[in-house]
C-alpha cells in the first residue's frame, strides 16, 4: 500500500444511472490499485465520507464513494441530519453494479479486487452486495447488526442470515461498547450467523466507542483512540485479503472485544 503522505487525484463524475460520485487514488505510478468503494452514512455523500475517501486513497487504494441517497429530493436537509432516504436493498444493488461498470474507465483501478465497505445505515449494503455480486471483501461500520436489520419487510426481502450464507468474502466489522442502536448481543448474533455458514470474518467491538466514532465532525461521537485502532486494523485486514497473493482456501475467525465488566446496553445513549 502506498504511503499515508502520497498525493492523491480526485475528480466528481456522474453514474450511469445519474448517481454522483466522488473518486480518489494515488498519483503514483505503482498501480492499478485495490478498489473501496466506501459507503456513507445516512446523510449522504457529505465532506466526512469524502475525507474518508482521501484518507483511504493515501493508503494506497482506488475509492470511489458515491451517493447512494441521490434521489432525495432535498439534500440539504438529508445532510444535515434533518430527513432521511430508505433505501432499499434492491436498489442498493442497482446502484454499486453502476459503480463497478464506472470503474472500467479507470486504468488505476483494479476490479479485480474489490471491497465495498458501509457505515451506519449503510453498513448492510456491502453484505447484500457481496451476496448477489462477487466482491473479495464486505466492510461493515456500526451498521448491519442492530436488530431491526434482522426482519424481512419492502426494503428487506431477504433475512440476513440468508445473506450471510451467500457470502463469498470475508466480512470485517467495527462497531463500540457504548452504540445505543447496536448492543453486544446484537453483534454475538452477527458473528453466530457468520460463524453458523462458515464465513470468515474479523470483527471488533471498541470500548468507550458510541454510534458513529469514526465521524470527526460530530465532536459527541468522535472518540481518537479507538478510530485511529478501528481504521489500522481495517486497513491491516483489507491489505491482507486484497494481496494478489492472497488465498481463501481456509475459514478464519477473528473476534476482538474490549467492553466493560458491567456492560448495560440499556445506559448507552445517543450523542451528535
Amino acid at each position: 500500500m502506498a504511503n499515508r503522505a502520497s498525493a492523491v487525484q480526485t475528480r466528481d463524475l456522474e453514474c450511469s444511472n445519474g448517481m454522483p460520485a466522488f473518486v480518489a487514488y494515488p498519483t503514483s505510478s505503482d498501480g492499478p490499485y485495490p478498489v473501496y468503494i466506501l459507503l456513507h452514512e445516512r446523510y449522504g455523500l457529505v465532506e466526512h465520507t469524502k475525507d474518508l475517501a482521501l484518507r483511504c486513497a493515501r493508503d494506497g487504494f482506488f475509492v470511489m464513494a458515491p451517493n447512494l441517497f441521490f434521489r432525495h429530493a432535498d439534500q440539504a436537509q438529508l445532510s444535515a441530519g434533518n430527513s432521511r432516504y430508505d433505501l432499499s436493498d434492491d436498489e442498493s444493488i442497482v446502484s454499486l453494479q453502476a459503480v463497478l461498470a464506472e470503474l472500467k474507465n479507470f486504468p488505476e483501478a483494479d476490479a479485480e479486487r474489490v471491497a465495498v465497505g458501509g457505515y451506519c445505515q449503510t453498513g448492510r449494503f456491502p453484505l447484500v452486495f457481496a451476496a448477489h455480486v462477487p466482491i473479495q471483501a464486505a466492510i461493515v461500520w456500526y451498521g448491519a447488526a442492530s436488530k431491526r436489520e434482522w426482519g424481512v419487510n419492502e426494503r428487506q426481502p431477504q433475512l440476513l442470515d440468508k445473506i450471510i450464507s451467500q457470502l463469498p468474502c470475508p466480512v470485517f466489522g467495527a462497531f463500540g461498547s457504548d452504540d445505543h442502536i447496536i448492543s453486544v448481543s446484537d453483534i454475538q448474533r452477527f458473528r453466530g450467523a457468520l460463524e453458523a455458514t462458515n464465513k470468515s470474518y474479523d470483527l471488533n467491538i471498541y470500548r468507550g466507542a458510541p454510534h458513529g466514532w469514526l465521524n470527526d465532525t460530530m465532536p459527541g461521537r468522535y472518540r481518537r483512540e479507538q478510530a485511529e485502532a478501528a481504521w489500522l486494523d481495517q486497513q491491516r485486514f483489507l491489505q491482507a485479503v486484497l494481496d494478489p497473493m492472497a488465498g481463501q482456501d481456509s475459514v478464519s475467525w477473528k473476534f476482538t472485544s474490549a467492553i466493560s465488566p458491567d456492560y448495560d446496553f440499556t445506559k448507552n445513549v445517543r450523542l451528535e
